[in-house]
């Protein structure tokens, strides 16, 4: 390891890096930078880089801490410099106490370890005690660092079905002397606290609390790199697409103090609504505490704004007289410092040009900003900010676009309760909206219990008295989220916003014990239904039916934005004229993808097809397939209706004839006495059909080839369905594809019997319409015959599901039992049925694209396999040049969205 640069410092108006190095100093370390820079009072500090990370994984901790050593060294002297304090001092000097915290490049909340007070040990505290001339500050801060470096670097921490031991004494000293909150604690009381918490240091770790601040550092420090690969930081990252080969830096940072009386505070802050996107500044402070009081929910805090505190209490019952007395906010209680923090925030926003989420402390009348990103948000806050920051010139028109994440846009499409079952639903509590949405679902009191029962299929609403980064998989498996405590950044808010979960945080009334709550009075066990509605902050008792959410303006001018500035446009996969309606309205422009097999399920209409597969003769399957064909005619009328004037791809009968034809006896006797036949010739038959490997046996063009009558019903139930569209001022658009061909042959042969049924229905009907023959492209050999197929097909419709599977030798269905492991264990970076496969999967769809368009440039390509809408599978379209994508209606703005944004791009 050479001898680079692997130690930034900041603060005193100067700083190494700035808010472009955030690759090698992560997003908090970027910022402080940056903040220090621009004139923010920010504690000085530095900043050891993601680099290091990488490093410490690699060669260890003693290699590591050797390295970096000396510019560690070199910068806590120039922090003791700017703050006027000293590391481990022996000369009686005010001590520097440092925090340490994680700072990868991409946010990830409460995910990785934090240490603050660092430093402390019975000496200083008792020099800060007499300097500060607040000794109950100085042991109250002593024992949140023993019971933090405990926690985090010594691994103290609770046991299953156990409270944690530092938290245990905390609560039974309050007990025995009568305290309602931390602050009521005496000097006494915290100094027996200090003492109780290095007994169980040594008790559970085996070894005594370190009291030598050097050996704290690096203890802290190995700690913050070690964070990166904990269970809940692999999870994160894992569902936030955050590449595990980013590591993470470690910010070391001068510790101010908000818990040094009442004219010190602590608190989070947000330059614009987090959850609604609304433009008002907001947060939350505590008076007398440390940061870790505000976001833990261990204690409740109070509103920022005198709006937003009136805000609370009229969603409490809390009456003004009682709100301004009890609960009244910064701007009342320090209204120069809310006034200077108000500045603050906006000089951020306007230098970022993005909502900030910011911590700051005041202490003893003084500000300091002790970091600031852009914040998490919900899916309609982030569509609401971007189009009122473009509104009020903060930012251009590729920035509101590009700054959007597309998978986000569907919690804008989630359900809603519905109006008149919340009328008429039960009320059982109220707490803070934390996140928006509805949710209905079983309690769990655990983040197992969540993940089990949702593996099981059941949907549950995680309650918890709060939630700590722990929780993090039960919080990505339920529904929603109840939290006893914590206010509206506490950690369930950040992550339940991150992730579009709906949660409600201090829910009035609620007390949770085990594996039950009790609201007001009225015990819910594991397993009882309760609703929630995060928007409003309601808990509902049982279940609450719910309706589609409708979308806003703000929405509409999102789409219009990203209409404007794409080349690729977006279809649907649909089978009924109601789902190809709602795709309409979401702005799909075609039908990419129409499984006529989905048809034959409805009603009656499978023992025409059953007794299609029983026939024994040509003459016999057309009997049967004449009773469809009136049916389908009619199915295909309402979809080429609804599409009026776009393109419609309707598939021929893809798969096995097996799977219309029932396998258990029962059902099988039903068959036989429905159809008029012998049982045993049902079970024949059910026999012959039967195939070793389905997925590549007798379906898709086969079954035309080997049945053409197949073909010859379905070309004239289509064709027939668009000349009577016509002929009623209609512009029917339909498109005609054979699934699963190989060979050109395959193709040629289904042309042909479609062009000469087409042929014929204009002959009877006297009206012709325009059509177009293409194929599904899901097979690797067609790839690489792509320029012989385009000589006859008209479009080419890629169908990367079946690619994927023939392209890997992956079976979909048996996929599950190892892609998870695969995935885990760095051989594969995602799910290839989830995400496309540009590097293998991609060179084929490349190749067929080049090939194509080589032999026809005017053949029309496009997707429509499950990719067709996820957003890097798009952009990997848009830059081979194909013409659409087309993907499921609620899947359409997203696709939409990530199509302009690959245009932006380029």
């Amino acid at each position: 390891m050479e001898g680079k640069k692997r130690v930034y410092k900041f603060g005193g108006k100067t700083a190494d890096g700035n808010s472009t190095m955030k690759n090698l100093l992560g997003g908090k370390g970027a910022n402080l930078a940056e903040m220090s820079l621009i004139g923010i009072p920010v504690p000085a500090g530095f900043t050891i880089t993601t680099e290091v990370c990488t490093e410490y994984n690699l060669y260890g901790k003693d290699a590591v801490v050797k390295v970096i050593k000396e510019q560690v060294e070199e910068a806590v002297k120039a922090t003791e410099l700017i703050m006027g304090a000293k590391f481990d001092p022996t000369d009686g000097s005010f001590p520097l106490l440092l925090s340490v915290r994680s700072g990868a490049r991409a946010s990830m909340p409460g995910m990785m370890n934090t240490v603050l007070n660092l430093g402390m040990n019975d000496e200083t505290v008792k020099i800060i005690a007499e300097k500060s001339g607040n000794a109950k500050f100085a042991y109250d801060s002593y024992r949140r660092f023993i019971h933090m470096y405990g926690d985090v670097v010594m691994g103290v921490e609770a046991e299953e079905g156990h409270h944690n031991p530092f938290e245990v004494i905390l609560d039974k000293l309050k007990e025995a002397k009568g305290y309602k909150i931390d602050t009521e604690l005496t000097v006494e009381d915290l100094k027996d606290l200090v003492e109780g918490y290095k007994s169980v240091i040594r008790e559970h770790a085996g070894v005594d609390f370190p009291t030598n601040p050097w050996d704290q550092l690096w203890g802290s420090v190995c700690a913050v790199f070690d964070s990166w690969n904990t269970e809940r930081a692999i999870l994160y990252r894992r569902m936030e697409n955050i590449p595990s080969e980013w590591g993470t830096a470690v910010n070391v940072q001068a510790m101010v103090y908000g818990n040094m009386g009442d004219s010190s505070a602590t608190g989070v802050c947000f330059s614009r609504d987090a959850a609604t996107g609304e433009d008002q500044f907001n947060g939350e402070y505590l008076v007398n505490a440390q940061g870790e009081d505000v976001v833990s929910g261990v204690r409740t805090p109070l509103e920022i704004t005198t709006i937003g505190s009136k805000r609370w209490a009229e969603r409490n019952g809390t009456s003004e007289e009682d709100r301004v007395k009890n609960f009244p906010s910064l701007e009342e209680v320090m209204p120069s410092l809310y006034q200077e923090l108000n500045e603050t925030q906006q000089k951020l926003e306007n230098h970022y040009s993005d909502m900030q989420d910011m911590e700051f402390t005041i202490q003893e009348g003084k500000l300091w900003m002790l970091q600031t990103r852009n914040g998490k948000r919900t899916g309609a806050a982030m569509v609401k900010m971007a189009v009122d920051m473009l509104a009020q010139g903060l930012i251009d028109e590729k920035t509101a676009i590009l700054r959007q994440e597309p998978n986000k846009l569907d919690e804008l499409l989630h359900p809603v309760f519905d109006h008149d079952a919340v009328v008429a639903a039960k009320e059982i509590s109220k707490g803070l909206p934390a996140s928006p949405g509805a949710a209905t679902g079983q309690v769990v009191f655990s983040a197992d219990a969540a993940e089990k029962w949702a593996a099981d299929g059941k949907k549950v609403i995680l309650v918890r008295r709060e939630t700590s980064p722990e929780d993090l998989k039960g919080m990505y498996a339920a529904e929603g989220i109840l939290t006893e405590r914590g206010g509206m950044t506490s950690h369930a808010a950040v992550v339940a916003r991150g992730m579009g979960k709906c949660c409600i945080s201090s829910a009035a009334g609620v007390f949770v014990s085990g594996s039950s709550m009790t609201v007001n009075g009225v015990v819910y066990k594991e397993g009882d239904f309760i609703s929630l509605d995060g928007t409003t902050g309601i808990v509902y008792d049982g279940k609450v039916d719910t309706m589609t959410a409708t979308l806003d303006g703000d929405f509409a001018k999102l789409m219009e934005l990203a209409e404007k500035n794409t080349r690729m446009y977006v279809r649907t996969n649909a089978d009924t004229p109601d789902d190809a309606k709602a795709a309409r309205e979401f702005g799909a422009k075609g039908i990419g993808l129409c499984r006529t097999e989905h048809m034959f399920f409805e009603g009656d209409r499978i023992w025409a097809i059953r007794e299609m597969i029983l026939a024994e003769d040509v003459e016999g399957r057309k009997n049967a397939l004449a009773k469809l064909l009136p049916i389908q005619r009619e199915d295909f009328y309402g979809i080429l209706e609804a599409m009026d004037g776009f393109g419609v791809t309707i598939r021929l009968l893809d798969p096995p004839l097996h799977e219309f034809t029932p396998n258990d006896a029962a059902s099988q006797a039903e068959m036989a006495e429905r159809l008029g036949v012998d049982v045993e010739l049902v079970k024949a038959k059910v026999e012959s059909l039967h195939e070793f490997n389905p997925m590549l046996g007798h379906r898709g063009c086969r079954l035309g080839n080997t049945y053409p009558e197949i073909t010859e019903m379905q070309a004239r139930a289509i064709i027939e369905a668009a000349c009577d569209l016509k002929a009623k001022g209609f512009n029917p658009k339909p498109e005609i594809m054979v699934p699963l061909i190989g060979t050109m042959q395959e193709f040629k042969m289904q042309e042909n019997i479609i062009r000469e049924v087409a042929a014929a229905v204009f002959a009877e009907k006297g009206i012709e319409v325009d059509y177009l023959v293409g194929t599904m492209i899901e097979i690797p050999r067609a790839c690489l015959t792509a320029d012989k197929i385009a000589e006859h097909a008209e479009f080419f419709s890629f169908g990367t599901n079946d690619l994927t599977q023939m392209g890997f030798g992956y079976s979909r269905d048996d996929a599950g039992k190892f892609l998870p492991i695969y995935i885990e264990k760095g051989i594969l970076k995602h799910d290839p049925f989830q995400v496309l496969d540009q590097e293998g999967i991609g060179q084929l769809v490349e190749m067929a694209c080049e090939k194509g368009k080589a032999a026809r440039p005017t053949l029309k390509i496009g997707i429509c396999g499950e990719h067709g809408g996820e957003p890097s599978s798009v952009e990997f379209c848009h830059r081979v040049g194909m013409e659409y994508v087309s993907c499921s209606p609620f899947r359409v703005p997203i696709a939409r969205l990530a199509a302009a944004q690959a245009a932006m791009r380029e």
